[in-house]
């Protein structure tokens, strides 16, 4: 049965009390510094798609960067904006119950997702509402763990997958490379992370056609 977002978003008001507390080991392993060299550069109107409970928020820099973050659970929700204010960081936060987008096209000049892409209920959709929302020279920032070509590890991936979903609400066994291709961006660098081809940083831009750079 197909995950609704209604559902996703239940999972993760549920898991929100105790999200950071399970997750420290690994971002402090990995995480953080993945973090940091992913949005401390960037500048100009950010929408952050699936803010969660706002650990990217310490790595912007809040003097260049206006930021609006939106979320499908207002328990994630919460702690983020706890966070926000903690460090005096002026942030637009949004609840949303769809994965269409209210903004306008052409809106931001950056979209930033870290670990979203793998519990959305439809990736198409929302990389194509990513895509219709960023300015013509715009640029989409991911972190995301993905498929790996190689055949133990995604092996590992497929076995694991429904105890991830059922228990924390991401799945570890998603084509989304193969998604961002139909989605008609162009990936600009793809850089490996960890985990072999697992944990990815990807920057994307609004075309038609497509040649990657590996870093």
């Amino acid at each position: 049965m197909k995950t609704t977002i209604k559902k996703i978003g239940k999972r993760y008001n549920r898991f929100s009390t105790i999200y950071d507390f399970v997750e420290t080991p690994i971002e402090k392993k990995y995480f953080s510094k993945w973090r940091k060299k992913l949005l401390s550069n960037i500048k100009g109107k950010v929408l952050e798609v699936g803010v969660g409970t706002g650990k990217n928020l310490p790595y912007y820099n809040h003097n260049r960067v206006e930021l609006t973050a939106i979320d499908i659970s207002g328990g994630m929700l919460k702690k983020a904006e706890k966070k926000a204010e903690k460090i005096n960081f002026k942030v637009k936060f949004k609840v949303v119950g769809s994965e269409k987008f209210t903004f306008p096209d052409n809106s931001f000049d950056y979209i930033v997702a870290t670990f979203v892409l793998c519990s959305v209920a439809d990736q198409q959709t929302v990389l194509s509402e990513m895509k219709r929302v960023l300015k013509k020279e715009g640029r989409i920032l991911l972190l995301e763990h993905v498929l790996s070509k190689n055949r133990l590890m995604a092996l590992f991936q497929w076995l694991h997958n429904p105890f991830t979903r059922s228990l924390f609400g991401f799945n570890i066994n998603r084509d989304t490379l193969g998604t961002i291709k139909k989605s008609r961006l162009q990936i600009i660098t793809e850089k490996n992370l960890a985990w072999r081809d697992v944990f990815k940083m990807i920057e994307m831009k609004k075309t038609k056609k497509s040649s990657t750079k590996f870093i």
